[in-house]
């Protein structure tokens, strides 16, 4: 069933727009705190949020909205999702939501939901909790209205967490990282868990205002970073989103590092100390066939599912993997984390040039991408049923067999049609990709 509100991850949209308002902000605490109003307990509902300025009003209206049907309300400030994740499941929470529209720019905003299991929400009940702010839910008696309060251990308590995801015995001495938080919701956890952990730490985007989030720094800006790491001499550097749950690396010559290398190492790493479980890494559709060859060196395999860190950890929940995630860098390792963590994930990368002792360059460079091209072609899903499009589809396909691979997808944000092919020769992959999208462009 389609939902009007949530999308792929959660509600998002322009702060003040016609979706993301103070006033559906209100009506979704309302709605989602009666469905989690289940027991005779007391119930309660933590809020997280990264730094926007819509943060304040949006935090405010759930508050209103959660006490309104009786639901106490724990708020945690500025914190990573994946933060939130943990704390919710850690306080016996029944609900815990996250304010936060991750690498987008400050004017638009979030809610992401998550369950007393800390992990996200599934889509039934993001449609029965649609329907409640849909319809309407009753009010608390004016005797039973909820309280609302702020504390303030909740960094500590995700830094330990954090930390725990490491061999006890890790000491980042000497090792120089910077660190780029985006201005966002880990600008002080995540300064703090490597400061403790002995690094010798330069920050950039560490300094939010309510307006820089993401403001060219961060995973999806990673060119502040590489200036940074050269500037200083360091080892690495490692960008956040501004939400916290992604990474994107950059090594000691500057180059940029994306998920497919960082999964790469990770799960050679818990190969070799025997941490892996479901024998396999599982990733989505975008993976470069590259990650697929290394894996498949490894004596692994490689799972891959739709676009989206839901699936990834749908699939990693089916079969029994505790390490997935996505090429943009939501990394999922199930042993620490409900969801992606970019600074777990950035301590397991630290923790391996730790042990091996050598450059990142060489530590990350798990294996030779594949040529990848990407285009997209605005024109309706339905072009996709076409017989015209099929068949420049299958054609494409035959002209790849055994050497590379096509991905033709529709977007699930906008009309778009995604052409993605990725093979052995970059020519031949350039021709396959513009042959369906002229396809697809002049389709009727």
């Amino acid at each position: 069933m389609a939902t009007r509100y949530f999308g792929t991850d959660g509600i998002r949209g322009r702060a003040n727009g016609p979706v993301m308002s103070a006033e559906l902000a209100m009506k979704v605490g309302q709605a989602a705190g009666t469905y989690f109003l289940n027991g005779g307990h007391k119930h309660r509902v933590l809020i997280g949020k990264d730094t926007r300025l819509s943060g304040y009003m949006l935090e405010q209206a759930l508050t209103a909205g959660f006490t309104s049907v009786g639901m106490d309300v724990v708020q945690v400030g500025p914190m990573p999702t994946p933060a939130v994740a943990m704390l919710t499941r850690e306080m016996r929470a029944d609900l815990g939501v996250m304010l936060s529209a991750s690498h987008n720019p400050y004017y638009d905003n979030g809610i992401k939901l998550f369950g007393p299991d800390g992990y996200k929400l599934s889509n039934e009940d993001e449609t029965a909790i649609e329907a409640m702010i849909e319809s309407g839910v009753p009010l608390a008696d004016a005797t039973a209205i909820g309280r609302a309060r702020r504390i303030d251990d909740a960094r500590g308590r995700y830094i330990h967490a954090v930390k725990s995801s490491v061999p006890e015995r890790l000491r980042l001495d000497g090792l120089k990282v910077v660190l780029d938080c985006a201005h966002g919701a880990a600008y002080k956890v995540a300064p703090e868990a490597l400061w403790e952990l002995g690094a010798e730490l330069t920050t950039i985007g560490a300094s939010p205002n309510g307006t820089n989030i993401n403001d060219r720094v961060g995973s999806t800006h990673p060119a502040s970073l590489a200036a940074k790491v050269q500037e200083v001499g360091a080892d690495i550097g490692l960008a956040l989103d501004g939400d916290a749950d992604r990474l994107i690396v950059v090594d000691e010559r500057g180059r940029t590092v994306d998920g497919d290398q960082i999964m790469g190492a990770i799960v050679r790493e818990a190969q070799r100390r025997g941490t892996l479980k479901g024998g396999c890494l599982v990733a989505t559709v975008m993976s470069n066939l590259g990650l697929e060859r290394f894996v498949e060196s490894l004596g692994l395999q490689l799972h891959r599912t739709p676009v989206g860190d839901r699936h990834v950890l749908d699939m990693m929940r089916r079969d029994g993997c505790n390490i997935g995630g996505e090429q943009s860098g939501h990394i999922i390792l199930a042993d620490h984390a409900t969801t992606g963590d970019g600074l777990i994930a950035g301590l397991q990368i630290l923790s391996v040039l730790v042990s091996e002792q050598r450059p990142a360059s060489e530590v990350l460079a798990c294996f030779t991408p594949y040529p990848q091209l990407l285009k997209n072609v605005r024109q309706s899903p339905a072009v996709l049923e076409l017989a015209t499009v099929r068949a420049a589809i299958a054609e494409a396909e035959a002209a790849l067999a055994g050497q590379g691979r096509l991905l033709v997808r529709k977007s699930g944000t906008e009309p778009l049609i995604r052409v993605m092919a990725e093979g052995e020769d970059e020519a031949l992959v350039a021709r396959t990709v513009d042959a369906v999208c002229e396809a697809v462009r002049l389709a009727a």
